[in-house]
Formats: C-alpha cells, structure tokens, sequence
C-alpha cells in the first residue's frame, strides 16, 4: 500500500511488560495487549485449535483458534491474529461478524414496541412452541459473514394471520441462533476443523431459551462461564501471564469455570427442515438496494 515501514507499529507480543503507567497508577506494568475479541477468545481460554467463543451483544462476534496456522478464508470470514505469548509462535483465528443480535431484540422492544423491557422477550417467546412459520432476516444495513451483502435488508418471511407476538419473539431469538449456525459452517468448511462446543459470553447469554435454541441449531453444546465479561478477563490473563502471577495457560484453563451448559435436543429432520426454510428466507433478502438507490 506505500506506506513507509518505519511509519507501521512494532510487532510485539500479547503478553510482556511494555513499560509502567503513570498519574495515579504510577509504577503500574502495562503488560497486556490484545483487541477485544481477542481478549474475549483468550478470557475464554480457547488455546487450542477447534476451539471458539461467540460474543453476544449489540452485534456478536465469532472466533475460532486455528492454531499457528493462517487459515486463508474462501467462506466469508476475517483470518485475524489471536494471540502471541513471549517468543513462542503466533496463534491466529478465524472471525465472523453477525451485525445485529442484541439491536434486534431492542428493535422488537423499541421499535415495535412488543415488549417493554430486553428480557421479557424469553417469557413473551415462551408463550408459544415453535416459530409458527414465521422467520426474521435481520439485514437492517445488509448482510455481513458469511453473506457480505450490501445490497440485502430485512425481511420477515412465512406470516399468516396464525403468528402473534410470540412467534416472532421467538423468531427474533432464532434469528441470532442460525446467524451464528452459518458462521460456524463457513469456519468448519474454512478450518477443515468441527467445532465441539461454543463457549458464549455478553449479555444475551442470560437469555436460556436463546441458549437452547443455539444448541439445537449448532447440534453442539453450548457453554457460558462463571466470568460472563471475558473481554476483561482476557486481558487480565494476559497481564498477569506476563508479570508472572499466574505462571501457564494450564492455570488459566484451570480457572476457567463453567456455570450453565445447554445440550442440543432438536431432531436432526427438524433441523434440516428449519435451517432450509432459514435459507429460503435468506434469498428473499438480497437485491433489495438496486444500482443508484433506486
């Protein structure tokens, strides 16, 4: 790109004494240094290759360890660095964003106006068995991974004069659920790897029935620690890998603590039949936006 090297940063690794702080926090060690989800990857000790976390908040995001290789993506997703302890090799990662997850559920409360408070959408979308048809594609600004469609917007596909409120609470729910499904997919084709759970963080995770839903549509347990706010975590981990407070990853894996897990229970024709529909309502979302915002 032209930019001269001596402009760029220096390349150095998640975890050393950088230098001290100063002010109030004079002689502090400023020893941890990693982006947030990363961070929230290491606060989840996901140390080993196959090993990923998604974070659910306004949007999430989600990262699988592919080890000291750099996976090249050919299914939509970002190859990002993980991680780098001391002089030992690189850890990289495949990463896909899901744009909206946690503004749905406050689109529903705010925009619609269907409910008065975020989680009041599980008691609203409990009221109901299944999704009555009904299925939301929530391409407010388009479609990021896997699809990366500019051209897509909302849609809410399958209504009848049978849906109610409730149905599309839990079409709401579901609709982060199977975003998370097709990222997944794309990393298991991109990894060559099979994800055998999903650890979750971020404020969506208080929701259980959205924790079921993502285990019967993963067909994979899925997990949530004792410390929900793992971005900190991480980097607290890193720090004190670096200044010797906690002395290896074995440790950290050690402290790492488990609070609720959810176990898929969906049948599997079921779930064939769902994610088809899912997809069906997918392709109704693009070309929306034609040429010149017409």
């Amino acid at each position: 790109m032209g930019v001269p090297r001596a402009m760029l940063p220096e390349i150095r690794p998640s975890a050393e004494v950088y230098g001290e702080a100063g002010g109030a926090l004079a002689a502090l060690p400023v020893a941890g240094a990693l982006g947030d989800q990363h961070a929230a990857l290491f606060g989840q000790t996901c140390f080993a290759p196959g090993e990923g976390k998604c974070t659910y908040g306004t949007g999430s995001f989600l990262l699988l360890n592919t080890g000291t290789d750099t996976v090249r993506s050919t299914n939509g997703l970002l190859t990002t660095v993980a991680y780098q302890l001391g002089d030992a090799p690189a850890h990289y990662a495949l990463e896909g964003s899901i744009a909206i997850t946690g503004s749905l559920v406050q689109w529903f409360r705010d925009g619609l106006g269907l409910i008065s408070s975020a989680p009041e959408i599980e008691t609203l979308a409990l009221t109901v068995e299944d999704n009555g048809g009904c299925y939301i594609v929530p391409a407010f600004s388009g479609l990021f991974a896997p699809h990366w469609r500019s051209d897509a917007r909302g849609v809410i596909a399958g209504l009848t004069s049978y849906v109610t409120k409730g149905h599309l609470a839990r079409a709401v729910l579901e609709a982060v659920a199977w975003q998370t499904r097709e990222v997944v997919e794309a990393m298991d084709a991109d990894s060559g790897l099979r994800l055998e759970n999903l650890r979750v963080d971020g404020g969506m995770t208080a929701d259980h029935l959205l924790m079921q839903t993502l285990a019967d549509v993963l067909d994979v347990p899925v997990v949530r620690p004792m410390v929900r706010e793992t971005v900190s975590l991480g980097a607290a981990y890193a720090a004190g890998l670096a200044v010797g407070y906690w002395s290896d990853l074995e440790v950290l894996r050690r402290n790492w603590h488990r609070a609720g897990q959810w176990q898929p229970s969906m049948d599997a024709a079921r779930r064939d039949r769902e994610y088809d529909n899912l997809k069906r309502a997918v392709s109704r979302t693009l070309d929306w936006v034609q040429p010149g915002g017409a």
